[in-house]
């Protein structure tokens, strides 16, 4: 009888030839593989992110607060700037809010384009239900 230690190292197992198929080979891992394809991804994403902006975004209807006077307990005097095409038209929001941050005060503004383009300049009276802190633009979109 052969004695086996424990601190022996077992050889691999010896099959008998054509009894249980070919063994496969280990196969290289590409880890260039993943990154190219992650890669690829993100760059389809991010090209498919732009064009949809470049059609449905409204970058040609961009606001801008010059100030905000005339503040009451009943109102405020928004003065804004927006980007309007020629002959076009656009709905701005405009909001008014206290203190403490709670609005007190909205309302949809429309602003008309004037000829040759050029930024429309607004001075409007927002009434409010309590003393606003601060006149906001929020958005503004074409009509």
């Amino acid at each position: 009888m052969t004695e086996t230690h424990a601190t022996t190292p077992a050889a691999a197992p010896v099959f008998p030839p054509g009894r249980y198929g070919r063994r496969r080979e280990q196969h290289r891992r590409r880890p260039w593989l993943v990154v190219a394809a992650v890669s690829a991804v993100l760059v389809i994403g991010i090209m498919i992110a732009y064009s949809e902006y470049q059609k449905y975004g409204d970058p040609a209807y961009d606001a801008e607060v010059i100030s905000y006077t005339d503040i009451t307990d009943t109102g405020i005097v928004v003065h804004f700037r927006v980007n309007v095409p020629a002959d076009g038209s656009a709905t701005c929001g405009v909001r008014a809010r206290n203190r403490a941050g709670a609005t007190v005060g909205s309302e949809e503004v429309r602003v008309n384009g004037v000829a040759g383009g050029e930024p429309v300049t607004v001075d409007h009276r927002l009434n409010t239900s309590e003393r606003p802190f601060i006149g906001e633009v929020l958005h503004c979109r074409a009509n």
